[in-house]
């Protein structure tokens, strides 16, 4: 018996230390912890990611919201974890690699590239580069939109001239700017024997060549239309959505999670600040209020003061210079002048005076690479502007998205198997999500003594 309470003396301490710790593993995983939490997010995204593809117009759109704000709640770590977990084959490996490249992870591996065609294209060089055979370019020639494509065109034409190895056949199809020339352009480019289609620019044009039943010949097409590219196909643009995203992105990023938006009444602000209001709360961030102003804005005081009041760590304005030049003071003002101030590409527009523009210092805004550093393949700026009128102040924008267009046609079997599933191009990185969409990574710049300069660091 003494040897049994001996026993009892000795083993009482290690039952009750196997008991709390059977009880501090029960509380780790119980379905209120971070874990858990995340793992039933996991969870409920692969449902809905599988019944995505069976879901058409507005209830897709919403179910793919729905997957990404789930998604928006798990950290790099456990986004990344879960991701190398995944085949590539499984419906939910898109929306999961998707997020990654918003945060600028790297994927564990490519995504499925079943539905890509590039056999018809010769071997790949070492670096990726395996252009079309005969590429075709749809480009609205004539009509309204025949100015924006000019530097376009000439911008893609200076990427491929500066190619010193095999380039394919190029040949240009008139589009008009309307949905039946784009569809018209599109099958001749079929019937010249053409591999590869970029274009076409207008945002109809893009809606109705996506809205064919079947495209015999792959497509990258230059603007956001109102339907997702098909398998196989890819979409790049400069829209203003894109930059509401950049924006998001960039703030989320930084740990700023109260913002006040600022928009533009015209059709480019409204569009850049929806789609940062919707990237901007999928990510978990608050969007403290939003306020629509014209041209000229008027007074802001008692709204920008509530803004203030409620703690708000970061402004996104969606509007032009000029209009930016006028918020700013009211800003300061309201104690939001040192707050982060984010702004679209559109800052640029109704600025070129320093004197003036030193309002503006301090905003940062998504910009061109090529613009703001420039890059290997293009000359400088400046220097490009001097020589070619279409690549001369806002229309080098243009310029440098036509030249990436080129690269995008080179690379585009790097960008969906590659290794490193990116390229350095004129308007920023570039990389390609599980669902077509060409994600670009700009430079960012800001203003300083009123004249528009990089920030090394991206900010």
């Amino acid at each position: 018996m003494p040897s049994d309470k001996r026993h009892a003396r000795i083993l009482a301490p290690l039952l009750l230390a196997a008991l709390l710790s059977a009880c501090a593993t029960t509380q780790v995983s119980g379905p209120g912890t971070p874990k858990a939490q995340a793992s039933a997010a996991m969870a409920q995204a692969s449902t809905l990611a599988s019944q995505d593809a069976t879901l058409t117009g507005q209830a897709r759109v919403d179910n793919a919201r729905e997957i990404e704000r789930l998604l928006s709640s798990l950290d790099n770590n456990t986004l990344a974890r879960d991701a190398a977990n995944l085949p590539a084959t499984d419906p939910l490996y898109n929306f999961v690699g998707r997020a990654l490249l918003r945060r600028g992870l790297p994927l564990p591996h490519p995504f499925n590239a079943g539905a890509w065609k590039f056999d018809a294209r010769p071997p790949a060089d070492r670096d990726g580069y395996r252009p079309p055979v005969k590429l075709a370019v749809l480009l609205p020639l004539s009509g309204e939109l025949a100015t924006a494509s000019a530097p376009v065109r000439d911008g893609l034409m200076a990427g491929y001239y500066g190619e010193s190895r095999r380039r394919p056949e190029v040949e240009f199809f008139d589009t008009a700017g309307t949905a039946g020339g784009a569809i018209g352009a599109y099958q001749r480019a079929v019937t010249s024997g053409a591999d590869f289609v970029v274009g076409p620019l207008g945002r109809d044009e893009v809606t109705a060549i996506f809205q064919q039943a079947q495209l015999s010949v792959p497509v990258l097409v230059l603007n956001r239309g109102n339907v997702a590219p098909p398998a196989g196909n890819a979409g790049f643009s400069l829209a203003p959505e894109d930059d509401g995203l950049i924006a998001a992105e960039y703030l989320i990023n930084r740990e700023h999670r109260n913002v006040l938006v600022i928009s533009g009444s015209d059709d480019n602000g409204r569009r850049a600040a929806q789609a940062f209001n919707a990237r901007f709360s999928e990510r978990g961030g608050k969007v403290a209020s939003v306020l629509s102003v014209g041209d000229a804005p008027g007074d802001l005081s008692a709204a920008l003061a509530t803004a203030s009041a409620g703690g708000v760590d970061a402004v996104f304005l969606a509007v032009k210079g000029s209009t930016a030049r006028l918020l700013t003071p009211q800003l300061a003002l309201a104690g939001l002048g040192g707050k982060t101030r984010v702004a679209t590409s559109q800052l640029l527009s109704g600025t070129g005076k320093a004197q003036d523009d030193v309002a503006l210092d301090g905003i940062v805004f998504p910009t061109e690479v090529w613009t703001s550093r420039g890059i290997a393949g293009l000359p400088p700026a400046s220097v490009t502007g001097e020589r070619v009128p279409t690549a001369r102040g806002p229309a080098a924008r243009l310029f440098a998205f036509g030249y990436d267009a080129w690269l995008l046609s080179a690379y585009l079997e790097k960008l969906v198997s590659g290794a490193k599933p990116e390229i350095d191009g004129a308007t920023g990185r570039l990389q390609l999500d599980g669902f077509g969409n060409v994600l670009r990574s700009p430079a960012w710049s800001t203003f300083s003594g009123g004249s528009p300069v990089p920030v090394r660091d991206g900010g």
